[in-house]
């Protein structure tokens, strides 16, 4: 294994590491979710210019755009949370309520 790709790893483990163990609150949550998209994304940049192909060039660029979408339905959802709870602790959400 490479170091950059080790950097990588790390930093897609890390941020997985801070969604399992640092769940308070839905916006560290969402900020975790976010490192790890982005170092998936850097890694797949990084790949697809290794490669040199014009094949998978857009894989990244298709990730992003997606990531996009997920950072902002995961703000809509922080902001929907803070109107009707007040907080966004993620312990006082209950899911099974309507």
């Amino acid at each position: 294994m490479t170091p950059l790709q080790f950097a990588f790893s790390l930093t897609f483990i890390l941020g997985l590491a801070g969604l399992t163990f640092h769940r308070t609150h839905l916006l560290s949550a969402l900020l975790c979710l976010e490192a790890m998209m982005l170092s998936l994304f850097i890694a797949l940049a990084v790949w697809a210019l290794q490669l040199s192909s014009t094949a998978f060039s857009v894989a990244p660029m298709l990730l992003l755009a997606f990531s996009a979408c997920e950072a902002s339905a995961g703000l809509a959802l922080l902001v929907a949370t803070a109107r009707t709870h007040g907080n966004d602790h993620l312990q006082s959400l209950n899911l099974l309520q309507c």
